[in-house]
């Protein structure tokens, strides 16, 4: 049988859709699963926009600009303008998701072993296409206990080696819901200067800031050759599944790099490009509701958790994550324990392992990323689930119960 590559067989597994198969024989015995283990909103998608798509009448669904519509762009670098950012649409890329602009970003500025610094906890996808990328990822540990914070500059400053040709950041960050304060931004964009390195930032969650206003890396005019920005309709809207993200450069030399890409793939969906626009377009009466929801989804799970024994609590400043530690040794083994032996009144929940946001194998191992996604009533019931689960499961051995592949 032929081999497969190195670059497949080296491909992390998901942590937030690896116990997947667990879930589905969860449900097939019956038990409601309340999913808090990935960021898909239970908040209804922009009505205008599922219109927008039912009154498309093009005959023909045919292949668009390859950088994405000039009239979705336009209306995109518009956008910016309500953060202080002036954005021109030659700046912009619309892209199949969030996740083809990060491997994009990552292939056009990385050969192989070329290194990308980033602050870990870390969005999972982040290793994953710095590895199909042939980069490798040198982690900056930030921890629970102290809220996440950005690492010190000097914690930047002593990994760099010739081969660095990057930094990535989250901001709000993914998993942490941490929010970076503009002179932490100030601090890392002066070393790429300084260093001559990319600074590649994922705002994917940049109208989820609840404690802490936001601040757009595009707003460094000074850095402008060395930003690249990562963006999606997928949080703000309800859309994950329309898979339009976007680019923003204002690099030329870069911008070239991008369209060649872009070109190959051919273009971003017809479809989902109209779903982004309708969105776009009636922004402000869409999101204050939602903004409102998602700052009490937050502080109803925090109030939920902050009462159950033995967790390692931080309140998240933005995003819809929070991380939390548990009194268990091994979190993937509690979180599949959950779905395969365990319900309260036919009822479990479903998390997201920490161990699987950190490149840094030793880390993270006793804790969970938790997704708000859901109705506050949803959220409490999801709590005491995970109450009655740890008193459940402290009375038995994980060498009992091994995990199951």
């Amino acid at each position: 049988m032929p081999s497969i590559s190195q670059r497949g067989n080296n491909a992390p597994d998901s942590p937030y859709r690896k116990l997947a198969p667990f879930a589905e024989k969860a449900k097939a015995a019956g038990k409601h699963i309340y999913h808090l283990n990935i960021g898909q909103p239970d908040i209804p998608s922009p009505a205008t926009a599922i219109e927008a798509v039912q009154l498309s009448q093009h005959p023909i669904i045919e292949y668009g600009p390859a950088q994405g519509g000039s009239e979705l762009r336009n209306t995109y670098a518009a956008y910016y303008d309500r953060f202080g950012v002036q954005v021109a649409a030659d700046d912009v890329f619309a892209t199949n998701g969030a996740s083809e602009g990060i491997m994009f970003a990552i292939g056009a500025c990385c050969d192989a072993d070329d290194e990308i610094i980033i602050p870990e906890p870390f969005y999972a996808s982040y290793n994953s296409f710095a590895n199909f990328c042939e980069a490798k990822v040198v982690p900056i540990p930030s921890f629970l206990e102290d809220g996440f914070p950005l690492p010190p500059i000097e914690a930047f400053r002593e990994r760099i080696t010739p081969k660095t040709k990057a930094i990535i950041l989250c901001n709000p960050g993914n998993p942490t819901g941490k929010v970076y304060p503009k002179e932490d931004l100030a601090a890392i964009i002066k070393l790429a200067i300084e260093k001559d390195l990319f600074l590649i930032v994922d705002e994917v969650y940049k109208e989820f800031c609840y404690d802490r206003p936001f601040h757009s890396v595009l707003r460094f005019e000074e850095a402008k050759d060395h930003v690249i920005v990562i963006d999606s309709v997928s949080k703000i809207f309800s859309l994950c599944g329309a898979r339009i993200g976007f680019m923003v450069t204002k690099n030329v030399e870069l911008q070239q790099a991008i369209l060649r890409f872009c070109k190959m793939r051919l273009c971003p969906s017809y479809h989902g490009q109209v779903l982004a626009l309708a969105s776009f377009q009636n922004l402000d009466d869409y999101l204050e509701e939602v903004k409102a929801e998602y700052l009490n989804r937050r502080d109803t799970l925090y109030a939920a958790l902050s009462e159950v024994d033995g967790l390692t609590l931080y309140k998240p400043e933005g995003a819809f994550y929070i991380i939390t530690g548990l009194p268990v040794e091994d979190a993937e083994h509690f979180c599949q324990w959950m779905l395969d032996e365990f319900d309260y009144q036919n009822q479990t929940v479903m998390f997201a392992p920490a161990g699987g946001f950190y490149a840094d194998p030793k880390l993270g191992k006793n804790q969970v990323r938790i997704a708000f996604v859901l109705n506050s009533e949803d959220i409490k019931k999801a709590v005491r689930c995970l109450e009655e689960g740890l008193k459940a499961y402290a009375t038995i051995s994980a060498e009992v119960l091994p995990l199951k592949q």
